[in-house]
């Protein structure tokens, strides 16, 4: 008979440092599609996806196929030693598919931290500049680089002693916390005067929609006014589609849904259906910047990675993943505005785009009095009826939803269910 997970957790105390945090304490035994069991046999519905990574559901037939393909030939090369076709072919099929209709190119990496670290890397070489700008409230790694650029001090930052310099960050806009688009742009104008010479920054880096910060959408106006800026100073616009790419929003890339092109692009996370895998695409004149040498990691574009990826490009296509995405958005609103409704404003807010779905809780439908103890307790209780949620936001007020774009209606509805059962038994309904 397996440990149970009480067990596990035991040992994971004693084995491993309490840096790397958990959501919860069940310890996976087998998963498939938008359902994940444990050790102890019992049945989740799983509203987290490893954090937007596959999908494509647990498993995916056509991705293990494409892995186990691949097994079958060689698992490592490195591909600054001998290189194979499908880094080639993936990268070939990134170049069509970004926004936008210049000329483009792509590097392979392992991590979504590595893929922002080397958009900075390549940005500083394409322009000949040092500084970068970021947002409040967004998330880009826990490298040195990456935490200087998130916007959020605890726990990413706590304790780890002074940042890269040259980073600058202006307010996200986010209007139910009062934070209007003008707001913003303001306070870019005001870094420009006071702070730092536009003609020293190499780049500026957004996500489409945020990620860790509470799943804030960038509006529109903002993504095209920030390429407008760009393009007057020299600047790079840097798009971190890590959490929101591969059809997660109800495009290929969230950028398209504003009709911008962004000089780099930094991917992974839903790229390769669980494998490790990240990704840089830019215009082919920036990306050929650094020096030969320059790029690369010995693990960068593994080839079962590879492999993967072009199965779950495949998958998205063939099973119209971007349609399925703003199909299972429209039906998170319907059901979570129904909850909303009932809440007496503890649920203060609903957003999101496609299936990247966020509700904020409150206290007594004011913004600003957020509820980080109801929002553990929701994920708490969740668990205990069977749902992996994750929580999230700049205030740790924010319960993040991201099935699998492969869930059936049915299995996501049994999930708002539960939803609904724990907000019950919390007496939030």
């Amino acid at each position: 008979m397996s440990l149970t997970n009480q067990a596990w957790a035991e040992r994971r105390m004693a084995a491993i440092p309490r840096g790397v945090s958990q959501t919860s304490q069940i310890y996976t035994a087998r998963a498939q599609n938008a359902e994940l069991w444990d050790v102890e046999g019992r049945r989740y519905i799983d509203f987290a996806a490893g954090i937007a990574v596959v999908n494509t559901g647990h498993n995916h037939p056509r991705v293990k196929a494409a892995v186990q393909a691949q097994l079958d030939r060689f698992s490592h090369t490195c591909f600054q030693v001998a290189p194979y076709e499908d880094y080639v072919v993936l990268a070939e099929r990134l170049n069509r598919l970004a926004p936008g209709d210049a000329p483009k190119k792509t590097i392979f990496l392992t991590t979504g931290a590595e893929a922002v670290e080397n958009a900075v890397k390549i940005a500083r070489a394409a322009t000949g500049r040092s500084a970068v700008i970021a947002f409040s409230g967004g998330f880009h790694g826990r490298t040195f680089m990456g935490m200087a650029l998130t916007g959020k001090v605890a726990p990413y930052k706590a304790g780890f002693g002074p940042m890269p310099g040259e980073v600058f960050h202006v307010p996200f806009p986010n209007a139910y916390e009062g934070v209007d688009l003008e707001t913003s742009l303001s306070a870019l104008d005001m870094l420009f005067r006071s702070d730092v010479d536009p003609a020293r920054v190499a780049a500026i880096i957004i996500e489409p929609v945020q990620g860790e910060g509470g799943f804030n959408i960038a509006p529109t106006p903002l993504l095209k006014r920030l390429r407008q800026i760009c393009d007057t100073h020299g600047i790079l616009l840097i798009a971190d589609e890590i959490q929101t790419g591969f059809a997660r929003t109800g495009r290929l890339f969230a950028c398209d849904h504003a009709g911008i092109e962004p000089d780099l692009i930094a991917m992974a996370k839903g790229i390769a259906g669980g494998f490790p895998l990240s990704a840089v695409t830019g215009k082919a004149a920036i990306m050929d910047a650094p020096s030969p040498g320059g790029l690369g990691g010995t693990y960068a574009g593994s080839p079962i990675a590879c492999a993967a990826a072009l199965a779950v490009l495949d998958v998205i296509q063939d099973e119209n993943l971007a349609d399925r995405a703003l199909a299972i958005g429209d039906l998170f609103h319907h059901q979570l505005g129904r909850l909303a409704a009932a809440s007496n404003g503890a649920i203060g807010d609903i957003r999101g785009l496609g299936a990247m779905v966020a509700i904020e809780l409150v206290k007594n439908g004011d913004p600003g009095w957020p509820d980080a103890e109801l929002t553990k307790a929701i994920v708490a209780k969740a668990q205990e009826h069977g749902l992996i949620l994750l929580a999230c936001g700049t205030r740790s007020n924010v319960i993040r939803f991201l099935p699998p774009l492969t869930a059936s209606d049915g299995l996501v509805l049994e999930g708002l269910n539960l939803l609904e059962a724990t907000l019950a038994d919390l007496g939030v309904i």
